[in-house]
């Protein structure tokens, strides 16, 4: 038979009556022939109520002993939805991870996954069962101890499970019928696409867009997983959503498929740095060991032979990124004169495809920002993206007018 894998985020299975939609749902692929892998993740609010109680106990604790806590939502909504399951007459029974087993590494709260043997659903579906529940975000690692691989990984165990069983597809029913050529918040023209590509939606996840986690997506890529993007609340049975494919399989052919943005990020100069060999070492391996997140870098001309540096990362990494910069000035391992801090702008992305063999993207992304007097702070480029910083106030403007200029409402 067919199979197919199906994940149900937390916001649709909130409640027991979401969750009895969702049985619903899978009842419906059950009836087309499919067997069916359902990855659940807890119940909407669940998962920070468990991390709270955590760091209640202690501000120092034991990663092994959060793991084992933060994963049982998780085993929650996979028993609730396999009882409902079973009153509708489908056999269906829950798994958590460590009876599959998902085996992951022992990097706790941000486990990877490394191997699903899959002779244990098999047998089971071989025997007769039709839907098998498995808890999301979870595992096992090499000491059997149970791992949790961080945030969005219900989603990337989707997406693995569908891997390693061959599926036809992997369907993510979420709190949006699709992927959008930007925000529709934002902008009121962004039009649901039919169909994205890998490399397109993994760039537009790692610049803000976020209804797809971007380890879920390389995933995707890698074994050719195709994915579909659904809305739990639509309740239609046929809903078409958006599809993640390779390219070639892609029919719009619009330049640029989509405008991502992230409004929580910082820009932060280094004043006066010595311009020598090995300085962009000395200073972004301090702040990798600190756990910021670098997105954007910048270096200036040299003068003298000092230079100003340049990067981004989002808010939240700014004090860790000043201490730990700071720390290695004063221990003499860098030279700089000042460090300084914007934590007032935001990053916009066009992303596209299309951009490989269309020349002006740039052009037009720049002379459109010109004509709504929004200056650029920082630029950075690939082969299929264009990112820039600019003040966060002008976020909103900024989006709308680039969406406009390259025409996103109309399909190509």
């Amino acid at each position: 038979m067919p199979l197919l894998v199906m994940k149900f985020g937390g916001t649709s299975l909130a409640t027991i009556e979401l969750i009895k939609k969702a049985a619903e749902r899978v009842k419906v692929e059950v009836s087309r022939g499919y067997e069916v892998i359902v990855i659940v993740s807890a119940m909407s609010g669940k998962t920070n109520e468990l991390i709270g109680w955590v760091n209640k106990t202690s501000s120092i604790y034991d990663a092994r002993e959060y793991d084992a806590i933060v994963s049982s939502g998780e085993q929650v909504t996979a028993g609730l939805l396999a009882l409902v399951l079973q009153n509708l007459d489908i056999p269906a029974r829950s798994w958590q991870g460590w009876q599959v087993p998902l085996k992951t590494s022992s990097n706790h709260s941000s486990a990877r996954i490394e191997e699903i043997p899959t002779q244990n659903l098999r047998t089971k579906f071989k025997e007769g069962m039709k839907v098998a529940v498995v808890a999301g975000f979870q595992g096992l690692s090499l000491d059997n101890r149970v791992t949790t691989l961080g945030r969005g990984g219900s989603d990337t165990t989707a997406v693995a499970f569908a891997a390693a069983f061959g599926a036809e597809r992997c369907d993510i029913y979420t709190d949006v019928d699709g992927i959008y050529t930007t925000d529709p918040r934002v902008c009121e023209k962004a039009r649901k696409l039919n169909q994205i590509s890998f490399e397109e939606m993994l760039e537009l996840a790692s610049q803000g867009a976020k209804v797809l986690q971007t380890r879920s997506v390389e995933l995707a890529m890698r074994f050719n997983v195709r994915v579909r993007v659904l809305s739990s609340f639509d309740p239609s049975p046929d809903q078409s959503g958006t599809i993640v494919c390779k390219e070639e399989d892609v029919v719009e052919k619009n330049v640029v498929a989509g405008v991502a943005f992230s409004r929580d990020e910082a820009k932060m100069t280094l004043i006066s740095v010595s311009d020598k060999p090995g300085i962009a070492a000395a200073i972004f391996g301090p702040l990798s060991e600190a756990g910021v997140n670098v997105d954007m870098i910048v270096q200036n001309i040299s003068d003298d032979g000092l230079t100003d540096m340049t990067f981004s990362c989002p808010t939240q990494d700014v004090d860790r990124a000043k201490n730990a910069l700071l720390e290695h000035r004063v221990s003499g391992q860098i030279h700089f004169e000042d460090l300084i801090a914007d934590t007032e702008v935001a990053k916009v992305s066009v992303v596209g495809i299309g951009m490989r063999s269309h020349a002006g993207v740039a052009a037009q992304m720049f002379n459109t920002l010109k004509d709504e007097n929004i200056n650029i702070k920082v630029i950075t480029t690939s082969e299929i993206k264009i990112s820039v910083l600019i003040d966060r106030k002008y976020l909103e403007l900024a989006v709308q007018a680039l969406h406009n200029t390259f025409k996103l409402e109309k399909q190509v």
